[in-house]
């Protein structure tokens, strides 16, 4: 289980949301709704552990978090291939059976990172969260890029991969996914104007 209570956090030293608590148990998803700059990277940063928080607590399985934001974070100059690959040898782990598949790749195994389109980059991106192996994802626009077929290819792979699996996924989105999800609003926990307290971190 992921439990967050009491969290504020942060972008620059600003406080930008204070008091945010929320759990997600296994198998299941929540979507972080909100306007533009209301904090949704800044909290899914600080629930990964990439940024200090202010306050708070967040828990879950130590080394089962990923962080994964709208850029692909691919090596152009390596294939299809050579980039699940890295991703399975830095985590020890096999490349799953069926991974180019599931992500529609399969035909791209021996392309080039750097000649994909965009959505095509989107979805080598994506099919990194399936070789890692990590429980416990925080995903930043992860359909980005992508056009209705491959959104429902992710989300397939979300819920019937990852989910069914005792996986949990934070997710911030404006897109409809189409999972039974419940969906936080941001909005209530925006942090006072004159809130103080933040570290003078730059926000990378």
């Amino acid at each position: 289980m992921l439990t967050v209570q009491n969290l504020t956090c942060a972008r620059g030293g600003v406080p930008v949301l204070a008091d945010v608590s929320f759990a997600v148990e296994a198998g299941r998803t929540l979507i972080l709704r909100g306007p533009n700059g209301i904090g949704k990277t800044t909290l899914l940063r600080t629930l990964a552990g990439l940024q200090p928080a202010i306050g708070g607590e967040v828990t879950f399985p130590e080394d089962e978090g990923a962080y994964a934001s709208h850029a692909d974070g691919i090596k152009t100059a390596l294939t299809v291939t050579e980039n699940l690959s890295f991703w399975a040898d830095v985590h020890g782990a096999p490349l799953p059976d069926g991974i180019f598949e599931t992500f529609d790749l399969a035909d791209l195994r021996d392309r080039l990172g750097g000649t994909l389109s965009a959505g095509q980059k989107r979805r080598l991106g994506l099919a990194r969260l399936g070789v890692i192996g990590r429980k416990v994802l925080f995903l930043d626009e992860p359909t980005v890029s992508l056009d209705g077929f491959s959104v429902k290819l992710f989300a397939d792979w979300l819920q019937n991969a990852h989910l069914a699996a005792g996986g949990i996924a934070v997710i911030a989105t404006h897109i409809d996914l189409g999972l039974d999800a419940p969906e936080l609003d941001l909005t209530p926990f925006k942090a006072a104007d004159d809130a103080g307290g933040g570290s003078d971190e730059a926000f990378l």
